[in-house]
C-alpha cells in the first residue's frame, strides 16, 4: 500500500495510536491522571517509579500538545501546577479496561510461551 509515488503507508491503521498512547511512560502517566484525578507534578512522580523529573516533563508537554492532558497554573505564593486527563484522555478506558482483561486473560500464556522458547521447546 502506498500514498503519493515513493512514499510508504503503514499497512497498520492503529500505528499512530499505538505511537501516541503507548509510547515509552505516556500509558503509566495516563492510567494515573485517569484513574487518581487531578495531580502535581510530585505526586504524579512518586506514584510511577522509575519515571525521572526530565523524563515526565517530556511525556506531560507531549500529553498536552496532542489533547490528553489539561495543565492549570495557580498563581499561588508559592505556584501551584496540576495535571488531570482531559475528557478525550477519558476515551481510553475502556481500550485501557480491555487491555487488563486481556492481560488477566492471557498473560499466563504468554509468559509460559516465552519461558518454553527460552528452554528451547520451540514448537515445530
Amino acid at each position: 500500500m502506498t500514498g503519493a509515488p515513493g512514499t510508504a503507508v503503514d499497512p497498520c491503521p492503529i500505528t499512530p495510536v499505538i505511537d501516541l498512547v503507548f509510547g515509552r511512560w505516556s500509558t503509566q502517566v495516563l492510567w494515573v491522571l485517569t484513574h487518581d484525578g487531578k495531580l502535581r507534578f510530585t505526586e504524579l512522580q512518586q506514584r510511577i517509579p522509575g519515571l525521572t523529573p526530565k523524563v515526565l516533563t517530556q511525556r506531560l508537554r507531549q500529553l498536552e500538545r496532542d489533547g490528553l492532558v489539561a495543565r492549570t497554573y495557580h498563581p499561588e505564593v508559592p505556584p501551584r501546577v496540576e495535571y488531570e486527563a482531559t475528557p478525550l484522555a477519558r476515551t481510553l478506558t475502556p481500550v485501557f479496561g480491555s487491555i487488563v482483561a486481556w492481560s488477566s486473560r492471557h498473560l499466563g500464556e504468554v509468559l509460559a510461551a516465552r519461558a518454553a522458547f527460552d528452554a528451547g521447546e520451540r514448537p515445530s
